[in-house]
């Protein structure tokens, strides 16, 4: 089975990349070692909100197929790694997928072949990590029997304005060739293109973006700590100072930092600079700030529960969204999970409302769901907005029975109060 295209990753930056380079026209197969997956795609079931059904669909029609199967690799054209990098259970990078993916590929590598890695992960991965591996399990040589490249993912989860083909794509290489190579692969299905001067900026332009936003949300968290102590409302600090237009972006304070790239990707910049002897001194202060905000979370909530005369022990708590971003299914590093392990921790009836997830469960223990919105307001000691899901409706947030605690800023209301 030959295809212009095999990628390997079917997850939030696979499969929408699959589909747009299937809408390209070229021949794609997908390569997954998830076989569950592989299975819900080639039924035509989509596991990923920014890919429908009918995009699905469309791909199969087009000869698209998903398979677990590794030995599609040795036919491919072009073979793009876009498996998930996190961390350990220490906290530090973890680069298990993209050394795993790599190995295989190199089983199957052969003279001519483009390879990109699109995982986000630290300066020098490309050429310390990949490279290696693919020559030593290939016995073939980067740059000259086969093209390596990288280009980071910036795929933004429910983005409705920006996806693969309108959004800028970073293009580099491990020596120019190839990384003509990736601008000749990627110019077939993205509109603009930008040629990094080597892998290690492209790696770096990656982790400067999602770090950019770790530091300025912690700046933002930490300023509306400051306000609550001196009882300045943050919200309007912020809508006036976001009508300047020039000299600042608006950044909005919230329960916490979530998501699987905000929270994770400093932390790889941070690893990187330490074994090199360097200090991210800034990094270190916002990761201390973004880690103080689910507790204080936690701790409005035990003190507008004691204002009402109810202990926290005992006390029914709903959160309303627990996905790290509004509306999207996505609950990997949520806020929601701190909250709900400190409420726990203090005795608290923790329940949850969100329409976008099943279940949820905070340390192998299932959160109870509540169904419906008003029946979440009507039996609640306190709620807490923690994300703002469009089904949130601020008039009927503000007209709540119980306590409202709104981390968010979308309400006012006499029972609603503001983080």
């Amino acid at each position: 089975m030959s295809a212009e295209l095999v990628v390997v990753g079917l997850g939030y930056v696979g499969l929408p990349l699959a589909a747009r380079a299937c809408e390209a026209g070229l021949a794609v197969i997908g390569l997954d070692i998830n076989s569950g997956v592989v299975a819900e795609i080639n039924a035509g079931r989509s596991h990923v909100r920014d890919v429908s059904d009918e995009a699905i669909a469309g791909m199969a029609a087009s000869g698209f197929t998903a398979t677990t199967d590794p030995s599609v690799l040795g036919d491919a054209d072009t073979i793009v790694l876009c498996v998930p990098t996190g961390l350990s259970d220490t906290g530090e990078p973890d680069l298990m997928a993209v050394r795993t993916a790599a190995q295989t590929v190199s089983g199957h590598l052969r003279p001519g072949t483009l390879v990109v890695l699109e995982s986000t992960s630290y300066p020098g991965t490309t050429e310390e990590v990949v490279l290696p591996i693919l020559e030593r399990g290939s016995g073939l040589r980067a740059g000259g029997d086969f093209h390596l490249a990288y280009s980071p993912e910036r795929i933004d989860p429910g983005n409705a304005a920006f996806g693969v083909q309108n959004t800028p794509k970073i293009i580099s290489g491990v020596t120019p060739l190839c990384a003509k190579y990736g601008v000749a692969f990627y110019g077939r299905f993205v509109d603009t293109l930008v040629v990094s001067r080597g892998t290690r900026e492209a790696e770096m332009a990656k982790i400067l973006e999602n770090t950019y936003r770790y530091v300025n949300i912690a700046l933002v968290n930490e300023v509306a700590l400051f306000c609550d102590q001196m009882g300045i409302d943050v919200w309007d600090v912020l809508h006036c100072a976001a009508t300047k237009p020039f000299g600042f972006a608006a950044f909005h304070p919230g329960p916490g930092v979530g998501g699987h790239c905000i929270p994770v990707d400093p932390l790889y910049l941070q690893s990187k600079a330490h074994s090199v002897g360097f200090s991210f001194n800034v990094l270190a202060a916002a990761r201390e700030v973004n880690q103080r905000i689910p507790e204080h979370v936690v701790t409005r909530v035990v003190k507008l529960l004691e204002e009402q005369g109810q202990p926290v022990s005992g006390a029914r708590v709903v959160l309303l969204g627990v996905t790290y971003k509004r509306d999207v299914a996505d609950t990997r590093e949520s806020p929601a999970f701190p909250v709900a392990r400190g409420l726990l921790a203090r005795g608290a009836d923790v329940r949850f409302h969100d329409p976008n997830v099943q279940s949820f469960a905070v340390d192998g223990a299932a959160l109870v769901k509540v169904d419906q919105l008003a029946d979440a307001l009507q039996t609640a000691d306190i709620a807490i907005l923690m994300q703002d899901h469009s089904c949130y409706d601020p008039v009927e947030l503000a007209a709540s029975r119980c306590a409202l605690l709104d981390t968010r800023g979308r309400s006012t209301g006499a029972n609603v109060t503001l983080l």
